[in-house]
């Protein structure tokens, strides 16, 4: 699983859990649509930590709250990564 899959399963549980559709979310963060669903799709790998801010924001989270979850704090990079 890469990086980029982990915060899109975020995104998706929350939305999921608090009964939000992606194109509401846009509307409550104030991120763009198009942002949103590009995150959403994958197609956007690395987000501005602004952005993810503001999505948590929505979901009434800090954005430490929104990335202190277990399938990203035990996600591993490989030594070849590049930041």
């Amino acid at each position: 699983m890469e990086y980029s899959d982990i915060y899109v399963r975020r995104i998706r549980q929350l939305c999921k859990e608090r009964g939000i559709a992606v194109n509401r979310l846009a509307t409550m963060s104030g991120v763009r649509q198009s942002t949103l669903d590009n995150i959403v799709r994958g197609l956007t790998k690395n987000p501005r930590v602004k952005t993810l801010h503001k999505v948590a924001i929505a979901f009434n989270m800090t954005l430490a709250e929104f990335l202190d979850f277990s399938e990203l704090n035990a996600f591993e990079f490989d030594e070849n990564d590049e930041d």
